[in-house]
């Protein structure tokens, strides 16, 4: 859970909107997203056991102001990037990275 907070917090600029555990042991923190109401929740049960998720089957997306600057901040938290700079014919850009937890991540400047 730290690593995952640190990721989207530190390096995506999430904002920690709050943080606990639920009666049944889940630790929980939601995070918003710069500028809106959306939040995301980040879930750990580690008695539950490891989650496999097939590859290509869940991403997340996010817009951000400048992707240049997104890149330079994921390479120096050492998060790689796994596809991209891609622009489409429309002129929005993309990048895809993974979280800790190897869970893709898509960036994406709109023109």
């Amino acid at each position: 859970m730290e690593k995952s907070l640190h990721f989207y917090t530190q390096v995506l600029g999430l904002k920690l909107v709050e943080r606990k555990t639920s009666p049944r042991g889940s630790h929980l923190a939601f995070l918003q997203a710069p500028g809106t109401d959306s939040e995301i929740e980040l879930c750990s049960f580690p008695s539950s056991g490891k989650v496999e998720v097939p590859e290509d089957l869940v991403h997340l997306a996010f817009e951000v102001g400048n992707i240049e600057k997104c890149m330079q901040k994921l390479k120096q938290a050492g998060f790689p990037i796994t596809d991209g700079p891609t622009t489409t014919a429309s002129g929005t850009t993309f990048i895809f990275t993974e979280d800790p937890d190897k869970y893709e991540i898509e960036l994406m400047q709109c023109p």
